[in-house]
């Protein structure tokens, strides 16, 4: 079941219900009586658990990435690659 926030203009009371989608929007402020009490547009909140789920689901062919070697550093001749970059 979702979870709707509602905030009264009145007042400006506010809370989160649990409610099916099939249920009406609650219009009265449970705090001051009023009928301004109105579901606020939120996003919805997920969260992805586990390991591998990117590399599986979202990446475009599912092998990790290739790292590119660092460039060598033009300050220290002969190091193949430094700190400093």
């Amino acid at each position: 079941m979702p979870i709707y926030a509602y905030r009264c203009d009145s007042c400006g009371f506010e809370k989160d219900h649990l409610q099916k989608m099939s249920d009406p929007v609650l219009t009265e402020c449970p705090e001051c009586n009023q009928d301004t009490y109105k579901r606020q547009l939120t996003a919805a909140g997920f969260q992805l658990k586990g390991q591998g789920w990117y590399a599986t689901d979202f990446k475009g062919s599912g092998k990790p990435a290739k790292k590119e070697p660092a460039p060598a550093c033009q300050s220290c001749p002969g190091a193949e690659a430094c700190a400093s970059n």
